[in-house]
């Protein structure tokens, strides 16, 4: 088969060799957008006088049966033709004859590349601001039904201060909040039309811009051939974004994978999102959970991948920006799919209310409580940090902790110390007395459940 682009060679490459160099097993993805793209820049031929009006016509017919006939699985999409440009453009030919040859013109495939991955690009980003709106929400949901839940807040993994669970929560809620605005932002930068740069100096033909800019829904257009044809930018920025939202999601799997374990009983999954063992029957395994944990490490290497692709190449277009497309639909297809589950999976999560209490009961969370104590009755914070100190060591020692310690025992380390310490020392009034803007008081926690189902309702 005689390339489209073949004039300038006698020669013939080998089968291996065009199988290394095509891109149809993958950029086939694109072949809805390669077609839109097409469509408005026939479009925009035909309105120039660039094509008569006939033409552009029967070109537009044209590709409009070859997006049924692909959809219909009627057309195949080969190896020999490369790309999802030149295959489409070989189904033209088949449809319509030679007049297919004059929808090329004023366009390379460098912009035309371009284009379909801003069309992509942009489909992709308003689905994922759609799923995280989801996700924020099913956290709001469970935070307000959870407001009152005391679990362990934790340092080091160190039991620390007891906290509200939706207090714990809604810190997700934020980052999730950070991740959308990003997310909204990329969009501005995948909406731009490289169409018309042409391979990278534009062209001689008097095409429109604009017009085919406005049919396919850009805002706006590069206004610099070189930098429209070479920039992927929006895609690294996307790549980037999608690493960030996965991290997020890493960091609340890990917890619920050891809130699920036997040593926390903090929650517990439906079998929806579990499985079991091959060898052990009581096995329940957080799996869906240790996937997305797991999934991260794909999107860092997809960005990391294509900075590196980026970082030495000259403009304008190389061949190296074949690489551009893989980590882009890997990373989309992740993080979408990410999110679909852990909506679903905190839904329906179970949780264990009365064990997460218990378990700042028979702890040393309320230490903080016993200095603060102290400080408010007019002690330097620091010397009651140092007597809170050694009377925990005492209790460690003894087995005991400070709910246990007698009140003669507490008035002997300082007068200050009244029958009221043991309230003080209830992980409830720990966590109620947090009020201050922003805190793990249950006040607090209401107005900022409140925040964001307003903010979620203005969405």
């Amino acid at each position: 088969m005689t390339k489209l682009w073949g004039g300038r060679f006698d020669g013939k490459n080998e089968a291996w060799v065009d199988e290394f160099g095509a891109s149809i097993p993958f950029d086939q993805l694109l072949a809805h957008q390669d077609i839109a793209g097409s469509l408005a820049h026939v479009k925009m031929l035909g309105k120039t006088g660039i094509l008569t009006a006939a033409e552009a016509t029967t070109i537009a017919d044209g590709l409009k049966a070859v997006a049924e006939k692909i959809t219909s699985g009627e057309y195949q999409f080969t190896i020999e033709n490369e790309d999802v440009h030149l295959n489409i453009e070989s189904f033209l030919h088949e449809e319509i004859g030679p007049v297919a040859g004059k929808l090329h013109t004023a366009r390379s495939r460098n912009d035309q590349v371009a284009t379909d991955m801003h069309l992509y690009l942009k489909e992709v980003l308003q689905d994922v601001v759609t799923k995280i709106a989801a996700l924020r929400t099913v956290l709001v949901k469970k935070a307000s039904d959870n407001i009152e839940t005391i679990m362990p807040g934790y340092t080091h993994l160190q039991h620390a201060q007891p906290i509200s669970f939706a207090h714990h929560l809604l810190a997700y809620y934020g980052m999730l909040t950070r991740d959308q605005e990003r997310f909204t932002e990329n969009l501005k930068r995948a909406d731009i039309s490289p169409l018309g740069c042409a391979a990278l100096a534009g062209t001689t033909f008097p095409i429109d811009r604009e017009f085919s800019a406005a049919e396919l829904g850009f805002s706006a257009i590069y206004q610099n051939s070189l930098d429209g044809v070479s920039d992927r930018d929006f895609i690294l920025e996307f790549l980037s974004n999608a690493s960030i939202l996965m991290m997020h999601l890493s960091r609340f799997c890990e917890e619920i994978i050891l809130w699920c374990s036997h040593e926390f009983k903090f929650v517990q999954l439906t079998d929806t999102f579990s499985t079991g063992s091959s060898i052990m029957p009581q096995k329940k395994n957080p799996d869906m959970a240790e996937l997305i944990r797991g999934k991260a490490g794909r999107t860092y290497g997809n960005l990391l991948g294509l900075l590196t692709v980026m970082k030495g190449l000259p403009l304008a277009y190389n061949k190296d920006l074949q690489e551009d497309k893989e980590g882009m639909f890997d990373s989309a297809h992740t993080i979408l799919s990410s999110l679909e589950i852990m909506a679903g999976m905190v839904a329906s999560m179970t949780v264990n209310v009365q064990h997460m209490a218990e378990s700042t009961e028979k702890d040393f969370s309320n230490a903080t409580e016993l200095a603060d104590y102290l400080a408010a009755k007019g002690m330097p914070f620091r010397q009651a940090h140092e007597i809170v100190g050694k009377l925990v060591l005492s209790c460690t020692q003894q087995g005991s902790y400070l709910q246990d310690v007698p009140l003669t025992q507490y008035q002997e380390i300082s007068p200050l110390i009244t029958a009221d310490i043991y309230e003080a020392l209830q992980s409830r009034t720990a966590v109620k007395r947090r009020h201050t803007l922003g805190g793990t008081g249950f006040d607090q926690v209401a107005l900022q459940v409140e925040k964001a189902q307003q903010e979620l309702g203005s969405h």
